[in-house]
């Protein structure tokens, strides 16, 4: 399986709800940064963190949270993947959508690092914060 079939993957386990897939995917020291300028933003070491920092806040704050590859790059152990996000802010209870860019970095079938691109304000004034 090449990287860029495993970052498809991701996405679709993602949709799904699959977490337990998404987290097997990482390895224990993955690098994941979320963009400064986002509610989540940081960076976090290890799939608990992300987990913990990222994921169980989407589960529980927004309702319909997606991220959707439009497009997905493959350049072998680095891959890029193009798409949209989307999703009500139980916050506010106003909706967003937003493209993003994701590099993510693969080490022998495993992701290594994580680097998210998106307009943090297009996201903000959307949502109302």
């Amino acid at each position: 399986m090449s990287n860029g079939e495993i970052i498809s993957g991701l996405y679709e386990a993602f949709a799904r709800g699959d977490v337990p897939a998404v987290l097997g995917a990482f390895d224990e020291s993955i690098e994941w940064t979320e963009a400064e300028g986002f509610m989540y933003g940081g960076t976090y070491t290890g799939p608990n963190a992300v987990l913990e920092n990222v994921f169980m806040k989407l589960g529980t704050e927004w309702e319909g949270f997606s991220a959707v590859p439009s497009k997905i790059v493959d350049g072998g152990d680095d891959v890029v993947a193009t798409g949209t996000y989307s999703g009500k802010y139980l916050g506010t209870g106003k909706s967003m959508s937003a493209p993003f860019a994701h590099e993510w970095t693969l080490r022998d079938g495993k992701i290594v690092k994580f680097r998210q691109h998106t307009d943090t304000k297009v996201i903000a004034d959307s949502l109302g914060l």
